[in-house]
């Protein structure tokens, strides 16, 4: 599946999505990764201040990559 990024909430959309498609709960994740419930759900808002360091751990723990390419 390849998206289009161009904000925090469609990032965030597209974590929620996959999340859900792995049947995994919030609460699943946060015991996982040490990360808080609170982290991830203003992460699947689209929270523009949220750690990327963090988002792209996520990211990658839910089977994910992220490729960045020069428009144009």
């Amino acid at each position: 599946m390849i998206m289009k990024i161009t904000d925090t909430k469609s990032l965030g959309a597209l974590i929620r999505k996959r999340r859900k498609e792995l049947h995994y709960t919030q609460a699943y994740l946060s015991e996982y990764t040490g990360f808080s419930i609170s982290f991830i759900s203003d992460l699947e808002r689209g929270k523009v201040t949220a750690e990327l360091g963090k988002a792209i751990y996520l990211i990658n723990m839910l089977g994910m990559d992220i490729d960045v390419e020069k428009r144009g």
